[in-house]
């Protein structure tokens, strides 16, 4: 009976082959996805998972508040070019909701979608949504690297949708900068929703205009980024913007500090405004916003860094009713020591520990007239900071 069965295998044997051929020729007629010729743009594009995932635990007073694991941030970046003279950039952040702004119909989720144009060689032009290019070292890094920015930029509408054009100069050392902008993201209407003052009326052109210096001296030792900007916020009210940043590095030592002052006719930031509301029922006018920025870091060893952020902010109400009140409403402070360990060399992944201290001490008038008390926050994390490239 065996060798029946032999036989029967040995007759089967061409026509397994036959098919087995035909299998693997059927298998070579599928098309990828991506078709062949438009494989080797994949060259110039970049796909970046910008993370921060942490163990945080809160406190409030002094007093513990929880514990919980928190994707602080997640932005999924891609960016290349297209063509020699074309490139793109497109970032979404995934820990924010994706509702489009009523100004510019662009989701309030999506921080960057633009396309860029090389006029000349160190000439460039950009359109879409893009940072607003405030200047400092604050807002240059990447946003999974600030365990907490400072009140200005905190509040601020950072990603705004127009056009700039930027320029190298000759040396090599020297950029300049232009961009006009949306001044927001929501229109007037919804941005001050119930707040608007008596007699204050949206503008027709609400754009931006930012100018912006980066230099680099020294070898690249000392680096500064400067920017001025003017927002038409409304009608006859108006905000000047200036930020100084200076960076000084040397071997495995690096700080920087930024100064920014915002002049604001109508309270851009609502920091103030959300102080004042339940006394005066508006949206805050003539307020200032004056703010130091200070990060040190130094690489002790190959594989650990140790960091520490020191910042304040204080924010005033020019324009009171209350002619004998102070201009001052409230200070802040930030206090940020962090480590960092590196565990790859080819890598840029790093497991991290941190404090974010802040403080808020109110002026007495704001004490006894506003209703409300100094207080301290606190949040002790644990977690993984990591730039993945993943194509």
């Amino acid at each position: 009976m065996k060798k029946y069965f032999f036989y029967l295998a040995f007759l089967c044997l061409p026509i397994l082959a036959i098919a087995q051929d035909q299998e693997n020729n059927s298998d070579l007629e599928y098309k990828s996805i991506i078709p062949v010729s438009k494989q080797s743009l994949l060259r110039d594009v970049d796909v970046i998972f910008n993370t921060r995932f942490a163990f945080d635990n809160k406190f409030n007073d002094g007093e513990f508040e929880s514990s919980a694991f928190s994707a602080n941030q997640f932005r999924l970046e891609i960016k290349g070019k297209v063509h020699e003279k074309v490139s793109f950039r497109f970032r979404d952040r995934y820990t924010r909701l994706h509702t489009p702004g009523t100004l510019d119909n662009m989701s309030r989720s999506t921080d960057i979608a633009f396309l860029r144009f090389a006029l000349t060689p160190r000439t460039k032009l950009t359109v879409g949504k893009q940072c607003a290019d405030w200047g400092g070292f604050e807002f240059d890094l990447n946003p999974i690297d600030i365990l907490e920015y400072n009140d200005i930029i905190e509040y601020a509408d950072n990603f705004l949708v127009g056009a700039a054009i930027s320029h190298d100069l000759k040396d090599g050392k020297n950029s300049f900068g232009l961009q006009v902008l949306n001044t927001r993201t929501h229109s007037f209407e919804d941005q001050y929703k119930g707040k608007i003052p008596v007699g204050v009326t949206a503008t027709k052109m609400p754009l931006a205009l930012v100018t912006s210096w980066r230099g680099s001296f020294f070898g690249g030792k000392f680096e500064t980024a400067y920017s001025y900007s003017f927002f038409s916020e409304a009608k006859n009210k108006a905000m000047n913007y200036f930020v100084l940043g200076n960076k000084f590095t040397s071997n495995n030592f690096s700080i920087a500090y930024d100064f920014q002052y915002s002049n604001e006719g109508l309270d851009n930031k609502g920091i103030v405004t959300d102080i004042v509301m339940p006394t005066y029922q508006f949206a805050a006018e003539d307020v200032l916003y004056v703010e130091n920025w200070l990060r040190a870091e130094y690489k002790i060893q190959p594989k650990v860094n140790l960091l520490l952020t020191v910042m304040t902010n204080s924010s005033y109400w020019n324009d009171n009713p209350d002619t004998n009140a102070t201009k001052k409403v409230v200070t802040s402070f930030g206090l940020i020591p962090a480590v960092q360990y590196l565990p790859f060399k080819d890598l840029n992944l790093k497991f991290y520990v941190s404090y974010v201290a802040r403080k808020y001490d109110y002026s007495t008038y704001a004490e006894n007239n506003l209703g409300v008390t100094d207080r301290n926050t606190g949040r002790l994390s644990i977690g993984i900071i990591a730039p993945l490239l993943v194509l």
